[in-house]
């Protein structure tokens, strides 16, 4: 049997095991979620369309896969939901600074090699697709600060009627500051984990500190872990705020 069968079905398994209905939503999710950045890989080789846009739609529709489907449609998830909204759009203008800043756009010269036979004259603007590879790869980390933030917020205010909007932001922002430390580590890891090739590579060709610094790949990595830590940092005051406010509403109904 195929090992990515196997491990799929261990991961259904455990999911379904722990996470009971809920479970199996969450791994549908992960089948969903991939199914939406084919389809923009697909519209995005049209050099007519704009990559951005095109991100901008993909990481909405993950959003509400990852909360209104795994985690239905009720007052916690509609603020996490516009408090990942405010946040990309917070984000998406510094990114873009950023990204043409840094010119991390294209490919390094470790690439090269391997792309020298292909020609790189497919009329697509690099700067705006590096800039949807750094959305694509911070939507996941905010959307899951937003949830985790939003959740014991609604909990807390259940159990304590009576807590005031500035209590509940106090609260919102100690939640936030456990997660902030935990959440940048495991972007920080993560990165390590899926370039240890590239650092052996580095290693190899005798890359001093300072070219391994300034080598495009490794860069553009930097800035999308950065990005991302950025993400976690503004979403954890923006969720708060906007659960305090929502809870503390005369909309608001238990």
């Amino acid at each position: 049997m195929n090992v990515l069968v196997v491990l799929a079905m261990i991961l259904f398994g455990l999911m379904v095991l722990v996470g009971g209905k809920k479970g199996v939503k969450s791994f549908i999710s992960l089948f969903i979620n991939f199914g939406v950045i084919l389809v923009m890989v697909f519209f995005m080789m049209d050099p007519n369309t704009n990559p951005i846009i095109l991100t901008l739609m993909a990481c909405i529709s993950i959003v509400c896969v990852n909360l209104f489907y795994v985690n239905e449609v009720n007052g916690k998830t509609k603020m996490a939901f516009v408090s990942t909204i405010v946040t990309l759009i917070v984000l998406f203008l510094f990114i873009y600074f950023i990204t043409s800043s840094a010119m991390i756009q294209g490919f390094g010269e470790e690439e090269i090699v391997e792309l020298a036979p292909f020609s790189l004259l497919i009329g697509i603007d690099f700067v705006k697709i590096s800039v949807s590879i750094v959305i694509i790869s911070t939507v996941g980390a905010i959307t899951d600060v937003a949830i985790a933030i939003s959740s014991p917020m609604r909990e807390l205010k259940v159990h304590n009627p009576n807590m005031s909007r500035k209590d509940l932001f106090t609260s919102g922002m100690r939640i936030g500051r456990d997660i902030l430390g935990t959440d940048t580590n495991t972007l920080f890891f993560a990165f390590i984990g899926g370039y240890l090739a590239l650092i052996l590579l580095f290693k190899d060709l005798s890359y001093s500190i300072g070219e391994i610094v300034n080598s495009k790949i490794f860069v553009a990595e930097i800035v999308t872990i950065l990005c991302a830590s950025i993400g976690i940092a503004i979403i954890i005051p923006i969720t708060s705020w906007i659960n305090a406010t929502y809870l503390t509403s005369k909309s608001y109904k238990p």
